[in-house]
């Protein structure tokens, strides 16, 4: 079985585990992190944050290969074309700047900030 193939294999069956795992939890029991516990967070702990969700934009990404997929599939091509030239500590700042300016945004979700803030302007640059 050749390496690709195998990589593939594996991730399906991590993201079945995974799937089976999160089955039960409903919408509204799915965390989602805003900018109430990113500011009350450490640096270290921020970064944690980031490196999970770029290793979740370079899974996906390692999985399809080079048959990515279309944006009504999946919004992390985008992501990762939009994020393009960023750091961990560039995101931390942007994100950080964003809720030190924004103190009645507490709520907005990070993701939307780095999706909205910094993704959509990148890709509007290209």
């Amino acid at each position: 079985m050749s390496s690709k193939l195998q990589m593939r294999t594996v991730l399906s069956a991590a993201c079945v585990a995974l799937t089976l795992a999160w089955a039960p939890a409903k919408a509204d029991e799915v965390p989602v992190v805003t900018g109430e516990q990113w500011t009350k967070s450490s640096e270290a702990v921020k970064k944690a944050y980031l490196v999970g969700l770029a290793n979740m934009v370079q899974v996906e990404m390692a999985y399809y290969g080079k048959n990515h997929p279309t944006d009504a599939q999946s919004f992390v091509p985008r992501l990762s074309k939009g994020m393009q030239g960023q750091t961990l500590d560039s995101v931390r700042q942007g994100v950080d700047g964003w809720y030190a300016a924004n103190p009645n945004g507490l709520k907005r979700p990070v993701l939307d900030i780095i999706w909205f803030e910094m993704a959509v302007p990148g890709l509007q640059k290209k």
